[in-house]
């Protein structure tokens, strides 16, 4: 059961990655907290398909299809979500590709596109809505990181680099836009049983490993990162900013 919090109620909340994956549970849990969602995805059909089921049921849902990394066309979608849905109040920035790649194998163009999607973005998109969260005396920004660097996984020198870095810039926002009354938290979820990774990487030996290292012997599911992303957006987390919560059933 996810609790729910009063105060997001006609909230303007916007999603990057929005259309898949962790990013539709944080839609759809946001929706069921009556907030009005806005969200970015590359990937067109499912998109589509989501805003579509959540607007049939009641929900405010509005999708522009984006490219994350060209950051003129991030600021023109995300200018469209607040004319269309006001001033974005919450942002999460969960948008990420966590394509494996051998460390002796990166490119100097392959670094840099994983720094663009993975990094790059989250400030961008930051940026984008200060100004509406400085009008409205407040906001919260919630970004997603990983446990993947923290454990020291191999073979994505690259997505670790970027998701290390996402730390930082989240604790240098908080003290940044703290004075004007918004909260900058990570969230760092660990592995996430999602069509995709159940799809790309999750084996029976990475099950394995995961059920030894985890202290929850079972997987985790978006929904659960989602629920912790929603009470940070909430005022039940007023006093909470500048802060990484890992949601990976006790990995790390």
């Amino acid at each position: 059961m996810t609790a729910l919090y009063t105060d997001l109620q006609d909230q303007v909340v916007l999603v990057t990655g929005g259309g898949s994956g962790i990013g539709e549970a944080i839609v759809r849990q946001f929706a069921a907290q009556h907030a009005r969602v806005g969200f970015l995805d590359i990937a067109a059909a499912p998109s589509r398909a989501l805003a579509a089921e959540l607007t049939a049921a009641g929900a405010t849902v509005h999708f522009e299809q984006c490219d994350l990394t060209d950051i003129e066309a991030l600021r023109r979608a995300i200018a469209a979500i607040a004319a269309r849905l006001g001033p974005v109040q919450v942002l999460v920035n969960n948008a990420a590709s966590d394509e494996r790649h051998a460390t002796e194998e990166v490119t100097e163009a392959l670094w840099d596109s994983r720094i663009a999607v993975n990094l790059k973005q989250q400030f961008f998109c930051a940026q984008a809505v200060l100004p509406g969260m400085k009008a409205a005396g407040g906001g919260s920004i919630i970004n997603l990181g990983s446990i993947s660097w923290i454990i020291g996984q191999g073979g994505m020198v690259a997505y670790t680099a970027s998701k290390s870095a996402v730390l930082g810039l989240t604790r240098s926002l908080a003290r940044d836009f703290g004075p004007y009354g918004i909260r900058v938290n990570a969230v760092a979820p660990g592995w996430i049983m999602t069509a995709r990774q159940l799809e790309k990487w999750v084996t029976p030996a990475t099950e394995q490993e995961i059920n030894a290292r985890q202290c929850l012997k079972r997987r985790l599911q978006p929904a659960e990162v989602a629920n912790v992303i929603v009470f940070l957006a909430s005022a039940a987390a007023s006093a909470c900013t500048s802060q990484q919560y890992i949601v990976d059933g006790g990995w790390v």
